[in-house]
């Protein structure tokens, strides 16, 4: 078995502009510290870096203020990158954005046309699959072309859904490696993962639960230390990095990301 799923030589990421204290939020928390978030961030871009990858990183978005969470507006495969059709209407012009840089670093690129949505947020590539969590973004149309696009690629897509009051599916889920998952307990409970190793977060740290797994580390929100000691035991190099900011627009570690080893 590869370990495509957690394996890259690449990753895009997008400074945050000043207008990302406008950004989208399921509940107000507060406004986002800018310069904190900056330094965020900058902490983010060098643990990805410090595995040997190469971090592209884009300029800010002004008339975007979302525009940081990258990974609502691509899937990046091996094989190919398809271009998502975000289901916030504010949010539709991201992915336009981000098309030239995938078509720059990719010989096929491939766009969702509608009408149905679909955000990265909710797609989990696994060894075996692409779970596609149902969400307020992400429709059932949306998951249907999907499925139609990456099947040319050998891939099968698997729905799923989300639960009531999440934004993403994989704001409680993330990949640990080929059999393994770090999941809240309510999002495991519906089932969605059997046949995986599971590892549910520690009780009251469930918003830690989209970490990341980016070659050799695991990439995780700082002030979970159950969840990180958890992760530790088990055997994985945790960094925590820290996310309060963007935890405000309820951004993870995900987010801010995308992934991937394109075909030579």
């Amino acid at each position: 078995m590869t370990d495509r799923s957690f394996r890259f030589t690449h990753a895009i990421a997008r400074a945050p502009s000043a207008s990302i204290t406008r950004g989208l939020r399921a509940v107000d928390t507060g406004t986002p510290d800018l310069g904190l978030m900056r330094a965020h961030h900058a902490d983010y871009i060098a643990a990805l870096r410090s595995t040997g990858a190469t971090v592209i990183e884009l300029s800010p978005l002004t008339d975007f203020p979302d525009s940081v969470f990258v990974e609502d507006t691509a899937l990046c495969l091996p094989e190919g990158a398809v271009v998502m059709r975000p289901g916030a209407p504010t949010r539709l012009g991201e992915a336009a954005q981000m098309a030239p840089t995938l078509y720059a670093l990719y010989d096929e690129v491939v766009e969702i046309k509608g009408p149905g949505t679909i955000e990265g947020g909710d797609i989990l590539t696994t060894e075996r699959e692409i779970l596609v969590g149902r969400s307020a973004r992400t429709d059932a149309k949306g998951v249907e072309e999907l499925t139609r696009l990456v099947g040319r690629w050998g891939y099968s897509v698997r729905e799923v859904f989300t639960p009531p009051g999440v934004l993403h599916f994989k704001t409680d889920c993330s990949l640990l490696d080929a059999e393994t998952i770090l999941s809240t307990e309510r999002l495991d409970a519906s089932g969605c993962f059997v046949g995986y190793r599971v590892i549910h977060t520690a009780e009251g740290e469930e918003a830690c639960a989209n970490a990341i797994r980016f070659n050799d580390i695991v990439l995780m929100p700082a002030g979970f230390p159950r969840t990180a000691e958890k992760l530790r035991a088990h055997g994985y190099d945790v960094h925590e990095i820290g996310n309060s900011e963007c935890a405000k627009l309820d951004g993870g570690m995900s987010c801010l990301s995308l992934r991937f080893t394109p075909k030579g």
